[in-house]
């Protein structure tokens, strides 16, 4: 997770950043269509990752409610000779609604591509059934998200004595495991075992691994490893849906099932950062940055200091344990293990690797360059990366489960 990007690719022009969906061909449905849309204009508005996370989470959940009520009114409106609700205003008008309430700063972008799409539907009963169908979906999600937690006040106490000074950027979200999970229960129920204690030969491997090869002037990580950490920099959805479009265009899909697996992993990957956050602030550990700075004073004598290390990229601004980042590529590559075809390829494109492509033939390989990419940024340790790994395996295993997801 790292809000910190949102610097770097507000200096990158529109059409970098839409080479996000450009991994897979342009032939998607319109819920993958729509998907892709509603990720630039998230882009567009610098939103940070949990509530990017959040919001994907209920477009996409409105939008499969959108799709089921057209199902089930359908097989009415034919027996009664009306004609049938147009599925793609459906969708739009469930995209426009969530989207205008939470950026109302985007209304131009959310409009224009709204007024594009309904335009495109000649039948003009068809479309305004649709619209409204959406619209209902919408307004159901946003009403039952609408206490999750979001906007409950953060009180962050800065870990201080009288007198002494410390940082004052206070650090991301840290209400944020707090919020009302949508399948997962109380995030506490996965809260992993504390990290490694710093006298421990775990802790001194892990230190001297991400000293070595995330610091910013490291001679030892390789071309091929910075192009990796540089890649996965990039932390909004519009990265992991990527993945999902390369399974939502496999010949033979169509709009009900797309619909699914959209909303089946948008609310496991809000799920993921609600229990990561959890886990962040329980244990507070503190980042490579910190650690190397100070490896005179953590109690083992394997680990030295170096005064003056600065990692790869920006350390984002939470605790270290466990790793967010991969938490969220376990999570989305074991929902999307089940519904990948033979021979089928994982595929997305980074803003923060120059809208570059990268694909895997199996979510494992996925999965674990995402752990890698982080030590090769130099913020997080090898340790956190195989318990957000971990964490993320449960979690799409969960979600994977659940057969009927409520709005609620």
């Amino acid at each position: 997770m790292l809000d910190s990007t949102l610097s770097r690719f507000a200096r990158t022009t529109l059409a970098g950043l839409l080479t996000v969906a450009a991994a897979t061909p342009a032939h998607a449905d319109v819920v993958s269509d729509w998907n892709a849309r509603a990720n630039h204009i998230i882009i567009e508005a610098k939103m940070g990752t949990p509530p990017a996370t959040r919001l994907m989470a209920i477009v996409q959940t409105a939008v499969l409610e959108a799709v089921e009520e057209i199902d089930r009114v359908s097989a009415a409106e034919t027996k009664a000779g009306h004609p049938l609700p147009a599925v793609d205003a459906a969708v739009a008008a469930a995209n426009r609604a969530v989207l205008s309430r939470a950026l109302p700063s985007q209304q131009h972008s959310v409009q224009s591509a709204y007024q594009a799409a309904v335009a495109s539907i000649p039948d003009a009963a068809a479309r305004e059934s649709g619209i409204a169908i959406g619209e209902r979906a919408a307004a159901t999600v946003l009403a039952a998200r609408a206490t999750d937690g979001f906007g409950a006040p953060e009180s962050y106490r800065p870990h201080t004595t009288p007198g002494a000074y410390v940082p004052t950027v206070l650090p991301a979200v840290p209400q944020w495991g707090g919020r009302k999970p949508w399948l997962i229960g109380s995030p506490a129920r996965l809260r992993p075992e504390p990290p490694p204690a710093t006298t421990s030969e775990l802790w001194a491997r892990d230190f001297n691994e991400v000293k070595a090869l995330g610091g910013k002037s490291s001679t030892q990580r390789s071309a091929e490893q910075t192009e990796i950490a540089r890649f996965w920099e990039f932390s909004l959805p519009a990265i992991y849906h990527g993945l999902v479009r390369s399974v939502a265009d496999a010949p033979g899909r169509d709009v009900a099932s797309n619909a699914r697996l959209y909303a089946v992993v948008s609310q496991a990957m809000d799920d993921a950062l609600i229990s990561v956050m959890d886990a962040k602030y329980h244990y507070n550990f503190w980042r490579p940055v910190t650690a190397v700075r100070n490896g005179d004073i953590d109690g083992h004598d394997g680990t030295e200091r170096d005064p003056t290390w600065t990692p790869l990229i920006d350390t984002p601004v939470h605790p270290e344990y466990p790793c967010a980042h991969c938490i969220l590529a376990a999570t989305v590559g074991t929902v999307l293990k089940p519904e990948l075809g033979a021979g089928a390829v994982l595929a997305t494109s980074s803003p923060t690797a120059n809208g570059a492509t990268r694909r895997w033939d199996n979510v494992e390989d996925l999965m674990r360059e995402v752990a890698n990419a982080r030590i090769y940024d130099g913020v997080h340790y090898r340790n956190s990366a195989e318990v957000g790994l971990a964490m993320g395996r449960r979690i799409g295993e969960l979600a994977t489960a659940r057969r009927n997801l409520a709005a609620r």
